[in-house]
Order: structure tokens, then sequence, then C-alpha cells
């Protein structure tokens, strides 16, 4: 006898993505749906495979430094930043003062055109399209400011190990200063405009609430560990390059649902400004490269890790060297490969709907994460 099915258990499954508005790149994601209802999510990742890691072990640190900025196209000097301090932590190069101010500077005005194209591609996601062309304008001043000093405007290869390949000129510090101002009014525009309307404010208070405990068992860090109340942030935690010269804060938030991890990001972008501005005032003079950097650089033997705070959290680098110029082993340890992590038993019992603005909370960058 052919057992029946039980109707109350019918269950739908749905691809969502590779190609879906909303997973921002090839991401697919396996959905297990009763109804409206998710009951499982699982993603698939590695449609963007390119093997960097391999290339990294295969290839001379100069080879392989413009690989790294192409892993988090949104925040790219974040990734650079992290490649050549591992080097230099590794050959025990001592870098200029003038060029780590200039690293924090750029790295900062990276990191606020990360969290404005991610206000923008959020708001699009929930369907308001209005706040994309406010914070796009916006993003295009930095990266007219960037343009000019690295010559790039997305994927930047602008450190050096020993330094910068460039120095900054009155044009770019002046530039700045201006969008600093400019910035810092913007801020109630985007709040009348976003923070208080109630149509944003039903889609993503009280949704895809994630507790402490679940941060820590996955491993997720950056804005997403800080909307659920956790400090953790590696400019402050393991200080790097000359952060620890700098007054700011680190803004957290315990509800640990989508307008928690909102918020952090609108108030992460008045601590870069914060750090910015210090960091121009204080910009020592002097060279933009270390003296004897050699020119075939040797790697240990020995091995390294070094952590960066990126625009999603936690980036590192685990560099082993074997006394040649080509690592022996590189591994990458991604902020947006542990947030994503998460979203199986986050999704658990959420409503369709509220999974585009759950996704979209967790600000992943697809590429960092098939590297």
């Amino acid at each position: 006898m052919i057992p029946r099915p039980d109707p109350t258990l019918e269950t739908l499954v749905l691809n969502m993505g590779p190609q879906h508005p909303s997973t921002h790149g090839v991401l697919r994601v396996v959905l297990k749906l009763d109804g409206e209802y998710v009951l499982e999510a699982h993603p698939v990742i590695g449609y963007g495979h390119r093997m960097h890691e391999k290339m990294g072990e295969v290839r001379n640190v100069s080879g392989f430094y413009a690989n790294v900025g192409r892993m988090d196209y949104a925040g790219a000097l974040s990734f650079g930043h992290g490649h050549v301090l591992a080097v230099e932590r590794m050959l025990g190069i001592e870098v200029p003062p003038r060029a780590e101010y200039i690293r924090v500077i750029t790295t900062e005005l990276n990191r606020i055109a990360s969290h404005l194209l991610w206000f923008g591609a959020f708001l699009l996601d929930l369907g308001a399209f209005t706040p994309i062309l406010y914070s796009f304008d916006d993003r295009e001043y930095i990266l007219d400011l960037l343009e000019h000093v690295t010559g790039a405007r997305l994927t930047f290869s602008y450190f050096r190990v020993g330094g910068v390949n460039r120095d900054l000129d009155e044009r770019f510090i002046q530039g700045t200063r201006v969008f600093i101002r400019r910035m810092r009014s913007r801020f109630e525009v985007y709040h009348k405009l976003v923070t208080g309307n109630v149509i944003f404010r039903k889609r993503v208070e009280g949704v895809g609430v994630i507790s402490p405990d679940m941060i820590r068992k996955y491993g997720a860090t950056g804005p997403v560990a800080r909307g659920s109340g956790i400090p953790y942030d590696i400019r402050r935690v393991e200080p790097y390059s000359v952060y620890s010269e700098f007054d700011f804060d680190i803004p957290t938030f315990p509800e640990g649902d989508c307008f928690a991890r909102y918020r952090v990001r609108l108030a992460e972008m008045e601590q870069s400004l914060r750090i910015v501005e210090q960091a121009l005032d204080r910009l020592p003079d002097g060279p933009i490269m270390a003296e004897k950097v050699p020119k075939k650089l040797k790697l240990g033997p020995g091995e390294v890790y070094q952590a960066v705070e990126a625009a999603r959290g936690e980036l590192g680098y685990y560099l082993v060297g074997d006394g040649t110029d080509v690592p022996y082993r590189l591994k990458i340890r991604p902020p947006s490969y542990s947030n994503l992590s998460l979203l199986n038993e986050l999704a658990e019992g959420v409503l369709l709907a509220d999974l585009v603005a759950i996704m979209g909370s967790l600000d992943l960058v697809i590429p960092e994460i098939d590297r």
C-alpha cells in the first residue's frame, strides 16, 4: 500500500537567485516554503569562484596585489590595507607616519562610500527608489576624490608594501574637508527621508532579530555584530596602523533587528568622518614610502595573521612564507562568509517578503565569499 502524503506538510522549494536583485551578486538561496513562510534557506555559493587564494600562492606579492581589491569591489582599500600590513609585518618593514595617515584617510572614505552604496541598494530592495539617488550623489563625490589620488574609482590598487604610490595634494585635502561639511549636513536629509519613514520602519523593526549568542556561534562581525549590541571592531580591539591615535566611537544597538543594523551603518559614517577630519588636521610631513624596501620581497620562513576592520567586518590574511618571494600559503578570512552562514537559522519561520530585508541588512558582497 502506497502511503498518501500528509496535506498539512505540503511545502514548496523555490530558488532565490543565482540572478536576483536582492542577492547583490551571483548567489543562489534554496528556499523551502510553507505558504509564505520560510522553513529553510540554504545558500549555494561558488558561482563567482576565481581561485584568488591559489593565485596568491603562485604569484609574488606585487603580482597578486591587484587581486585583493576585486574580492570586495565596494570596499577595496580595506582589502588592500590588510594585505600590505600582513606582508610588512612578516618582513618587519616600518611604514612612514604620513603614509599610514594617508591609508587611514582613504580607507575611511572608502568605508563611507561602501555604506552609501549599501544604503541606496537596501532601500531599493525594499521598494524605495528615491534614497539611492541621494546616496549615489554623495558617493560620487567620494569617488571623485579617490580617483584624483589613486587613479581608480572602484577596484583600487593604491597601497604599496612600505607606503602608498602617490602623495596627497592640496586639492584632495581641501576637497575632503568640503565633503566632510557636506556629508554632515546630509544625515538630516537621510533621517527625514528614511529613518523616520513609517513604511520603512514597518519593514525593518523587529525583523530578522539576531541574538548575541547567534553572532558568536557563527563568528559574525562588523555592523551585523554591532547591531546586536556587541562592540567588536578590529580598529579598537586590535589597533593597527595609526587608529589608536584617533578619538572615535564604536556605535552599537542592542535590538539585533534590521533597523539596528541600519542605524549602526549610518552612525559609522559619522564616526568615519571624525577619523578623516582628525587625520587631515594631524597629517604629518615626510616620505610616503619606507626606505630600503627590497625589490624582491622574500617571505619568511614564518607565518603571520593580520586582521583589519573592513566595511562588512573582520577581514583577515593568514600568510605563510618559506623564504621565497611567493607565499607558501595564503588564507583569507572575509567577513561576508561568516555573516551569510547564519542565514538558515535566522530565516526559519520568517515571511518570504521579510527575507529580502534580512539579506539586505547583512550587506553581503558575494565575490569576497566566492573568492
